[in-house]
């Protein structure tokens, strides 16, 4: 059964690290591929060389959550081996803003139970401060976390 997970927690709680690393995990583990989603190339030198890298900043077109979601649909359409999709600090991707969340989060459920995908994706925000119910979702909070 696939999934999405969050990562929640503010700037500089570790939340990356924690994506880098289960993105590196996942890969060394999986049969299939795994994407990893960032807003730019920063991180590319930071994930194996398995891991397909997606940088939004060379996607500046996009820009709100439907757009996004297609774009995801772009991804998985290309390749069918995909595993995990990994998506870094998704607030500053493609103007999506905490409002948008609830139902991003609701679409790529859908996705993931269509597609056989594992979506893990980071937010810059406390739990409290995301409306709507995460309670589907596995949440997970980088140690460095006060939350």
């Amino acid at each position: 059964m696939s999934m999405v997970s969050l990562i929640v927690g503010h700037k500089g709680t570790g939340k990356t690290k924690m994506m880098i690393d289960r993105a590196n995990d996942r890969a060394k583990a999986s049969n299939g591929r795994v994407v990893f989603v960032n807003k730019n190339h920063r991180l590319m030198y930071d994930l194996i060389h398995e891991i397909r890298v997606v940088c939004m900043e060379d996607y500046e077109e996009i820009t709100n959550s439907d757009e996004y979601v297609g774009f995801l649909y772009g991804i998985i359409s290309g390749d069918h081996d995909i595993e995990a999709i990994f998506i870094d600090s998704i607030l500053k991707h493609a103007n999506v803003h905490k409002d948008d969340i609830p139902e991003f989060l609701a679409r790529l459920k859908v996705i993931s139970s269509q597609h056989n995908i594992d979506f893990v994706v980071s937010l810059s925000a406390d739990l409290e401060e995301l409306s709507g119910d995460v309670t589907d979702f596995d949440v997970l909070i980088p140690d460095g976390c006060g939350c």
